[in-house]
């Protein structure tokens, strides 16, 4: 069965523009307005979001997408995960607690912040079971199943969590791939990967260092993703390799 995988949203913290309506360099195009990094994974009938963006209604809206069975977390940032409880409705709708993946530090952090969601409290009905991963795991629903690696990254002062699904991985947050864990990098077809901006930062892959782990890698296809305000679409699509191309809101394609 072919799956299809949608990039909801390709940039960083603050997206492009910011609230101020600052957008640094970038050119006035759609494909530079950019909302927080999140994605989608669609299988059969089987919907699975990986990360809830501040942005993520606004996301799941204009792909349609009207069905949700789970949710994968790469790690605890707000710009990642406090459009939680916008995920309300899911279980409204599927009348169950809306499974949730991640590390034991993501799980523990967002059972902290967003206690809500997993405990009652205040007469409010908890909407989330949590799921602490262990390397491989897999996603069911009816005869849809994603199969699904997951793997430790660095992300500054934390870790974050990659995802490996068939021969696509995504990595939206990192600056260092641990040399143990790159062997799950190579033989893809995709390659999502962090590529915040042109000079070296100290919790992300700056260009220079996410084109020289892609050569390292060699994957069919690579989408550079968490793309900064310094990072213009065109710009970069003209001096990128016709196998790697920046990311841009609604990006989808078959895998």
């Amino acid at each position: 069965m072919t799956n299809k995988f949608t990039i909801l949203g390709c940039g960083s913290s603050l997206g492009s523009p910011w609230i101020t309506n600052y957008k640094g360099k970038l050119s006035s195009n759609k494909k530079n307005i950019r909302t927080r990094c999140c994605a989608h994974i669609q299988k059969g009938n089987l919907s699975v979001l990986i990360d809830t963006s501040p942005d993520i209604k606004y996301q799941l809206l204009k792909n349609k997408i009207k069905s949700l069975d789970a949710i994968l977390y790469t790690h605890e940032h707000s710009d990642q995960t406090s459009g939680i409880f916008e995920m309300r409705p899911f279980f409204w709708k599927n009348k169950k607690k809306i499974p949730i993946y991640g590390s034991q530090r993501t799980i523990r952090e967002l059972n902290n912040k967003y206690t809500f969601c997993f405990k009652k409290r205040f007469g409010y009905t908890p909407i989330m079971k949590s799921n602490v991963i262990r390397n491989k795991f897999s996603i069911k629903k009816k005869n849809s199943k994603i199969s699904i690696k997951s793997f430790e990254v660095n992300h500054g002062l934390i870790n974050a969590t990659g995802y490996l699904i068939d021969k696509l991985a995504y990595i939206s947050d990192c600056n260092r791939i641990p040399e143990k864990n790159l062997r799950y990098l190579f033989n893809l077809d995709y390659l999502i990967i962090d590529c915040l901006k042109i000079d070296k930062h100290p919790s992300h892959l700056n260009y220079e260092q996410a084109i020289k782990l892609i050569k390292l890698v060699k994957p069919k296809k690579s989408i550079l993703t968490n793309l900064h305000t310094d990072m213009d679409y065109f710009r970069l699509k003209k001096k990128l390799p016709k196998n790697i191309i920046p990311a841009f809101d609604g990006l989808n394609f078959r895998f």
